[in-house]
C-alpha cells in the first residue's frame, strides 16, 4: 500500500499515485523490512528534479517495476528538501561507492539502516553504458538472498567509512597572513575572464564566492562581471525576473530551469552588494526585478516563502519559458515591435534549446540579450531612452502573454532555512533602497516563523506545509533563519528581532557546537539519530551550516559581546582552512566568515525615530558595509552600540572601539563611511 498522500511534502505526494508501496521514512518501514528480511530501496529527490521526474516516469510508474520492487524490497521516498539530514548521509556513502552523486539518488539499505550499493538515475532499459534499474534490482535481490551475509559486512564496512569521513578534523592553527589573499588569487585562477562565473559548463550561480569577492578590492571585478553576465543571459528570465538554477553552458544561455528560492534570496543580496561597490543601478534593477518575482510567484499568503518552481511544464522541460518567433509575433504583430524584441532577446528560427525528451516541440529559444539596448539604439538610429521603454514594454507584453500558458509547478512546503535567506534578501532590499514594502514583507516573515515553525522552548521546525510543520530544526534552520534576523534588524531597527536572534545562537552554541572537533554538526539536540552527524563546510547551493554558524556568532560578538562567540567562529574556519586553500570556489561562507574575523571592528548607529533617522539612513544606504555592525533605531535599550547615546537623529560611526564624533550633517556622515568603508 502507497502511504505517501497524507505526506505534507509536494514531493512525496507526487509518488502518491505510483503502483509502488512507498512509505515515508521513519521506523516503521525498518521495522517491516527486519520482519520481511529484505533489504530498504531508498529513493531520495525532490519536487523540481526534472530527472526525478524522468526515472517515476519509466519505472515508479510502470506496473511490472513496481511489482518487483513490492515483491522485494520495502521502498522508502524521501524529500531531500524535507530531510536534507538523511540526504546528506546517504549521498555521502553513494559518493563513497560511485565517485559521484546527484539526484534521484538510488540507495540500498540493510535493515539496520546501513547502505550497501547505490547509484543515481537508472534507465529502464540498458544503455549508454549503464545498467537498467530492473538489472540492478535483479543483481541487489540475488546478492540479498545468495550471500547476505557478506552484503551486510560491506554494509557494515561502508558505513564505518562514511562515519569516520564526516568527522571533522581539529583545527589546523592559526590562519596565514595572507590566507585572505590566496583565496581571491585561487579563484582567479579558475576565473573565466570572458564569460564570467567559474570553470566551464555547467555553471552555477556561486553567490556565496561572489559576496566574498565583493569584499576584496581586489576580487570585485571578477564578481561583477560575473553578475553582468549572468543577468544578460538566459540564466536570467528576461521576461519574469528571477533566477534559473544553473547554466548548462558556458555562456550563461541555456539553463537548467527550476528556480529555487535559496539562488534567488542569495543572489538578491549578492545584487544589492554589487550596486553598493559599483553604483551601477542595473544590478539594483536586477534585484528588483527578482524580489517581484518572489512577492508574484514564491510568497504565501500569510507570509511565508514557498521552495521552488519545476523545470517541467507537463513534462517538456523550459516549455513554460522558451519561444518559437511565430509566438512572439503572435503577441506582438508582424511590425517593428517583434522585430525589436526578436533581436533583442535573440529569439531564432534556429533557437537554442531542445528537450531531448520531447524533440517534436522542436528548437525554440531562451531569452537572452542578445543585442543590448545601446546596440539596438544605434542599429535603429533612435535614443537608448526610448529603445529601453520600448523594451520595457514589449517584454511586459510577452511576459503577460506567457503567463496565459501553463505554469510548471511549484513546491509549496515552507523550509525554516530557506526562509531566512528570503527574510534577509527582503530586509537588505528595504535597507538599500529604502522601500518600506519590502521591510514589510520581511516583518510578515518573522511573524509566520514565530508563529508557525517555533516551538514553546525556542528550537525551530524545519519544514511547514498544510498548516503542518514537522521535522525537528537542524543547524541549517536556526543559524540562516538568525542571519537574516540580524539583517532585518539592520532595516527595520526592532531589537525584539535581534534578540530573537541571539536566542537562535543560544540554542545553536548548546545543541550543534562540537568542543573537540572545534566545528557545528548539522544536525543535534533532537533531531532524529542517523547513521552519522554531519559537519559541512562546502557551500554546495546554499550557504553551508559551518559558514552560517560562524558568521551569526561573529554578529553576536559585534553586537552583544557574547563570551566566545568570536573564538568559536575562529576555530571553525581553521578547522576548514585546508579545504577552503584546496577548492576555494566552494566555501564562498567560509571565506566571508575569514573575512569579517580579518575586519575592524565597526558600528555604525542611526539613533531616532524613523523620521529622524531617514537623512542618515539614506546616506548609509549608499555604502557596502557587510562586517560593520548597524543600529538604526530608537534610543535606549540594553546593546552595547546604543547604550549612552542620545537620539535625534544623530548618527555615530565607530572604528576599533574609537568614535567619530556624532553628527546630524549628510556630508559629515558621508565622510565618515567612506573612511570607514574603504
Amino acid at each position: 500500500m502507497n502511504r505517501l498522500a497524507a505526506e505534507s511534502s509536494p514531493y512525496l505526494r507526487q509518488h502518491a499515485d505510483n503502483p509502488v508501496d512507498w512509505q515515508p521514512w521513519g521506523e516503521a518501514a525498518f521495522a517491516e523490512a527486519r520482519e520481511r528480511g529484505v533489504p530498504l530501496l531508498l529513493s531520495v529527490g525532490y519536487s523540481t528534479c526534472h530527472w526525478c521526474h524522468v526515472m517515476a516516469h519509466e519505472s515508479f510508474e510502470d506496473t511490472a517495476t513496481a511489482s518487483y520492487m513490492n515483491e522485494h524490497f520495502v521502498n522508502v521516498k524521501v524529500d531531500r528538501e524535507e530531510r536534507p539530514d538523511v540526504d546528506a548521509v546517504y549521498m555521502a556513502a553513494t559518493q563513497a561507492m560511485t565517485g559521484q552523486g546527484g539526484w534521484p539518488m538510488t540507495v540500498f539499505l540493510t535493515p539496520d539502516a546501513e547502505p550497501f550499493y547505490a547509484g543515481t538515475y537508472f534507465p529502464p532499459r540498458d544503455g549508454q553504458g549503464m545498467p537498467s534499474f530492473m538489472r540492478v534490482m535483479t543483481s541487489v535481490v540475488n546478492a540479498w538472498t545468495g550471500d547476505r551475509e557478506k552484503i551486510v559486512a560491506n554494509a557494515q564496512a561502508l558505513s564505518a567509512h562514511v562515519r569516520d569521513a564526516s568527522q571533522p578534523r581539529p583545527a589546523a592553527g592559526d590562519l596565514p597572513a595572507d590566507f585572505l589573499e590566496r583565496g581571491v588569487a585561487n579563484l582567479r585562477r579558475v576565473s573565466d575572464a570572458v564569460r564570467g562565473g567559474f570553470g566551464g559548463a555547467p555553471k552555477f550561480p556561486a553567490p556565496t564566492t561572489l559576496d566574498f569577492l565583493l569584499t576584496r578590492p581586489e576580487g570585485r571585478s571578477m564578481a561583477l562581471h560575473t553578475l553582468r553576465q549572468m543577468g544578460s543571459g538566459g540564466i536570467y528570465d528576461q521576461l519574469g525576473g528571477g533566477f534559473h538554477r544553473y547554466s548548462v553552458d558556458a555562456e550563461w544561455r541555456v539553463p537548467h530551469f527550476e528556480k529555487m528560492l535559496y539562488d534567488n534570496a542569495q543572489l538578491v543580496r549578492t545584487l544589492l552588494r554589487a550596486y553598493q561597490v559599483s553604483g551601477d543601478a542595473e544590478f539594483a534593477r536586477l534585484a528588483r526585478d527578482t524580489l517581484a518575482y518572489l512577492e508574484r510567484e514564491m510568497l504565501h499568503p500569510d507570509g511565508g516563502f514557498f521552495s521552488a518552481q519545476d523545470a517541467d511544464t507537463g513534462g517538456v522541460e523550459g516549455l513554460t519559458f522558451t519561444w518559437i518567433p511565430e509566438e512572439v509575433r503572435a503577441v506582438l504583430g508582424d511590425g517593428e515591435d517583434a522585430t525589436l524584441a526578436l533581436q533583442h532577446l535573440g529569439i531564432t528560427d534556429g533557437g537554442n534549446f531542445l528537450d531531448p525528451h520531447r524533440p517534436e516541440y522542436g528548437r525554440r529559444s531562451v531569452p537572452f540579450v542578445a543585442q543590448s539596448v545601446a546596440e539596438l539604439a544605434a542599429l535603429h538610429g533612435d535614443s537608448e531612452e526610448r529603445i529601453g521603454m520600448r523594451l520595457e514594454g514589449l517584454k511586459n507584453r510577452l511576459h503577460a502573454a506567457r503567463q496565459a500558458r501553463e505554469q510548471p509547478g511549484t513546491d509549496d512546503k515552507v523550509l525554516t532555512s530557506w526562509n531566512g535567506l528570503a527574510l534577509a534578501a527582503f530586509a537588505d532590499a528595504a535597507r538599500v533602497l529604502q522601500e518600506p514594502h519590502y521591510l514589510e514583507i520581511a516583518r510578515r516573515n518573522a511573524d509566520f516563523i514565530r508563529a508557525e515553525l517555533r516551538l514553546p522552548d525556542g528550537t525551530l521546525r524545519h519544514t511547514w506545509g498544510g498548516g503542518q510543520a514537522k521535522v525537528e530544526g537542524l543547524l541549517e534552520d536556526h543559524a540562516l533563519y538568525a542571519l537574516g534576523l540580524v539583517a532585518l534588524f539592520q532595516a527595520g531597527g526592532d531589537t525584539a528581532h535581534l534578540e530573537w536572534a541571539r536566542e537562535l545562537w543560544d540554542i545553536v552554541r548548546r545543541d550543534f557546537w562540537n568542543e573537540d572537533a572545534g566545528v557545528f554538526m548539522a544536525s543535534g539536540g533532537r533531531a532524529e539519530t542517523l547513521l552519522t552527524r554531519q559537519a559541512p563546510g562546502f557551500d554546495s547551493a546554499v550557504l553551508s551550516d559551518n559558514a552560517a554558524a560562524a558568521l551569526l556568532a561573529l554578529w553576536m560578538d559585534r553586537y552583544f559581546a557574547v563570551a566566545d562567540a568570536e573564538q568559536l567562529a575562529r576555530r571553525t574556519v581553521q578547522s576548514f582552512q585546508a579545504d577552503m586553500l584546496a577548492a576555494s570556489g566552494g566555501f564562498g561562507g567560509l571565506w566571508q566568515a575569514a573575512a569579517f574575523l580579518a575586519a575592524p571592528h565597526s558600528e555604525v548607529a542611526i539613533i531616532g525615530t524613523p523620521e529622524e533617522r531617514q537623512t542618515l539612513e539614506v546616506v548609509a544606504a549608499e555604502f557596502s558595509l557587510p562586517f560593520t555592525a548597524l543600529a538604526f533605531t530608537e534610543a535606549g535599550g540594553d546593546l552595547p552600540v546604543l547604550q549612552d547615546r542620545p537620539g535625534g537623529g544623530l548618527g555615530y560611526v565607530c572604528r576599533n572601539r574609537a568614535c567619530e564624533l556624532p553628527t546630524l550633517d549628510a556630508a559629515v556622515f558621508r565622510r565618515q563611511l567612506e573612511g570607514l568603508a574603504n
